[in-house]
């Protein structure tokens, strides 16, 4: 049986203005890149603390790649890396000196220290400024460094807390290439509030609201979910149109119309199949894909965005 590079299971946690978050679930392996999506405040950075371990939870239990964050923080530690929206770096090393002290403080010396330093150089594109001071690098640069500080362990997990906010397009379309690349061998939660960005990153995604989950999905690939706008003549409960195997939720629309969610494209067959067994005369039955902003703009509508928390 794999282990999950991460295992959270009813994360919480409250500050004392009311906000934070509330029963968080998330299950990842390895090669998952999961896009954290919610406006500002909705717990997001809240949420990358809890799992890094840099915020202790009040409800819930955090396992990094089968290591317990509760019971062995440290060696859970050692298996994810953690980069916050503003890195932690020190302006007065040398690119290399910053590499082998983040090296060090993750158990590594010697001739392991040297092949991982020079790995995550040219991983990142940091071999051309490697003996820059940190100070006089670029936005786009300190961002690498601080990705290749948080991978210079190979964790297995790797938070990323709003990593392309500051850069112009360029290093936004570089950055986005480096974290597509780094999802081939650990698993990667990257927290946003812009769409485009998480669509062209991710394979999953998820919505944070008021500090809770309350939308998963699929992007792109077999194992997407479908979803269907289906019109009947004769509308049945939402609840027999749930009842189909594969169903996963049912939406009512205007006029005798659902949006209807399955688990996938097979399913499609069996709701004809019952469509016509009870007599429900189908009209309509066409693939919609709901599309990223639709999602966010209906399960956050009517909300304005608040101060970060």
């Amino acid at each position: 049986m794999t282990v999950p590079a991460l295992d959270a299971q009813g994360l919480g946690y409250r500050y004392a203005n009311g906000r934070g978050v509330e029963h968080l679930h998330l299950q990842l392996a390895r090669g998952d890149i999961l896009g954290l999506l919610g406006l500002n405040g909705a717990g997001k950075s809240t949420a990358l603390r809890l799992l890094a371990g840099t915020l202790r939870p009040a409800t819930g239990r955090v396992v990094i790649d089968g290591v317990s964050a509760t019971e062995h923080p440290l060696q859970a530690r050692r298996r994810m890396g953690f980069l916050p929206e503003r890195p932690p770096l020190y302006r007065e090393l040398t690119v290399e000196e910053h590499l082998a002290l983040a090296g060090r403080l993750q158990g590594l010396a010697g001739a392991r220290l040297r092949t991982a330093a020079a790995a995550v150089l040219e991983r990142c594109g940091l071999g051309e400024c490697r003996r820059r001071l940190v100070g006089a690098l670029s936005q786009g640069y300190r961002q690498r460094l601080g990705i290749a500080q948080t991978l210079i362990h190979r964790p297995a997990l790797l938070l990323l807390d709003e990593p392309t906010v500051g850069l112009d397009p360029a290093q936004i379309h570089s950055l986005r290439a480096l974290v597509r690349d780094l999802g081939g061998e650990c698993a990667v939660v990257l927290s946003s509030h812009i769409l485009p960005e998480v669509a062209a990153v991710c394979t999953r995604v998820a919505l944070l609201h008021h500090g809770r989950l309350v939308h998963q999905q699929a992007l792109g690939g077999p194992a997407a979910d479908v979803v269907l706008r289906i019109r009947l003549q004769q509308p049945p409960a939402a609840a027999e149109l749930a009842a189909v195997p594969g169903v996963e939720t049912v939406e009512p629309m205007d006029s005798g119309q659902y949006l209807v969610t399955v688990r996938a494209a097979t399913v499609i067959e069996a709701l004809v199949q019952r469509a016509a067994s009870q007599g429900w005369g189908l009209r309509e039955l066409a693939p919609r894909a709901d599309a990223l902003e639709e999602v966010f703009l209906r399960l956050t509508r009517g909300d304005v965005q608040e101060p970060a928390a």
